[in-house]
C-alpha cells in the first residue's frame, strides 16, 4: 500500500499534511538481494515498505542470522543510532524487489513538530516495535521450535512463500534440517 493511504486509515491529515509528508519521503526501488545497511552500522534514514520484503540480519560468529521479517505497511527504523548514537546491530536486506519510502530521521523529527497526528502516530509505530520484538524474545525463551514455526503460520503465513528456507530457519532459531522436519511433520 502507498504511504499516504496506509496513515489515513490510522490517523486523520488534511490535504497540506498528506502533501508534506508525501514530499518529505523519497520513493526507492531495491532489487533483490541489495543490501541496505551491514550490521553494526550508523544509519540514520526511516523506511516505509510500499512493496516487498526486507530482513534484519546480524552475524554471529560467521554465521548470517536473520533477527526480523518486515513486509508491505511497516516502518524500519535504526533505534541505536538516532537515539542512542550507537552502532545499529542489524543489517537491512531486500530479499525481492522493493519500493520502499525514505527520510532520514532528522527529517521526519522535523516534519513531526509540523504535524501532530504524525508525531503521535510514529510513537504508536515505536511502541508496536517495542511489543513485537517483546513478543520474539518470549517466543525463544518459552516456546517450541514447532510453536513458533506455527505462530509465524499463523501470523505471517506469506513469509514462507517469500523468504529463503535458511532465513527463516535462522529467525525461528532453528536449523534447516530441523525446519524441514517440523514442515514435513504439517
Amino acid at each position: 500500500m502507498k504511504l499516504i493511504p496506509y496513515l489515513l486509515r490510522h490517523i486523520k491529515l488534511n490535504n497540506a499534511e498528506c502533501e508534506a509528508i508525501n514530499n518529505a519521503f523519497a520513493t526507492e526501488t531495491f532489487a533483490k538481494g541489495t543490501i541496505l545497511a551491514q550490521p553494526e552500522n550508523h544509519h540514520q534514514n526511516v523506511y516505509f515498505i510500499e512493496k516487498g520484503l526486507l530482513r534484519a540480519f546480524y552475524n554471529l560468529d560467521g554465521k548470517d542470522i536473520t533477527h526480523y521479517f518486515f513486509d508491505e505497511n511497516n516502518f524500519l527504523v535504526s533505534f541505536e543510532s538516532i537515539f542512542f548514537n550507537r552502532p545499529h546491530p542489524y543489517g537491512k536486506q531486500v530479499l525481492e524487489e522493493t519500493c520502499l519510502r525514505v527520510i532520514p530521521y532528522s527529517k521526519l523529527d522535523a516534519l513531526c513538530d509540523f504535524i501532530p497526528a504524525f508525531k503521535d502516530y510514529q510513537l504508536q509505530v515505536s511502541l508496536q516495535t517495542v511489543s513485537m520484538l517483546s513478543d520474539k524474545i518470549l517466543a525463544l525463551q518459552f516456546q517450541t521450535a514447532e510453536q513458533r514455526y506455527k505462530n509465524l503460520l499463523d501470523k505471517s503465513p506469506g513469509i514462507l512463500l517469500r523468504a529463503p528456507l535458511g532465513h527463516i530457519a535462522s529467525y525461528l532459531g532453528i536449523t534447516q534440517q530441523t525446519l524441514s522436519v517440523i514442515r514435513a511433520g504439517k
